[in-house]
């Protein structure tokens, strides 16, 4: 039988010390799993990411990288890139929940089976809107929209030659290859 941990079990770990900053580790689905190392081209990319979204919509949203996000009793994922809505606390009273993101990027230079078959599943049960897995080794970005219980309903496969924009705010548009 395996024992799954709710998000209060799992931040009680971390605040007793059974947990540290060392453990990469995520709570998806009750399961604590080992997150895997940001090489430097991972790196690199949530960082190129960072400035795109700073340089034109840093006034609008809290670019918030690597940080939890709270989305149901047994799901606390730590994405490489959350678009929140503002909030004067910055989240210090909650992590923030499905209703604060606008958009969720996963970034893999490993294969993608992880993020594709546990975390965007798990994105779109909980409602949230816009996902970006981006997909170092394959060279491409693919985007999820339209939420519901059984998955995303629309799915875009973006090229490096491709202009990719954001649902929440459409006037943000940027060529594929400038992430990449």
């Amino acid at each position: 039988m395996t024992r799954l941990f709710t998000v209060d079990e799992f931040q009680r770990m971390a605040d007793v010390g059974i947990l540290t900053e060392r453990d990469r580790v995520e709570l998806i689905e009750g399961e604590i799993i080992q997150m895997a190392a940001i090489g430097t081209r991972h790196a690199a990319c949530v960082r190129r990411l960072i400035r795109l979204f700073s340089d034109t919509l840093s006034d609008r949203v809290l670019i918030d990288a690597q940080h939890p996000v709270e989305l149901e009793p047994f799901s606390l994922p730590q994405p490489d890139i959350a678009l929140l809505r503002l909030r004067d606390d910055l989240y210090e009273s909650e992590h923030p929940q499905p209703e604060d993101v606008l958009l969720i990027v996963e970034v893999t230079d490993t294969p993608v089976d992880s993020d594709r078959n546990l975390k965007i599943p798990l994105y779109a049960r909980t409602g949230i809107v816009e996902v970006w897995l981006i997909n170092l080794n394959q060279n491409c970005i693919e985007v999820y929209r339209q939420p519901t219980a059984q998955g995303y309903q629309e799915i875009q496969i973006c090229q490096p030659n491709q202009t990719l924009t954001l649902q929440a705010f459409p006037e943000f548009s940027v060529q594929c290859d400038r992430i990449l």
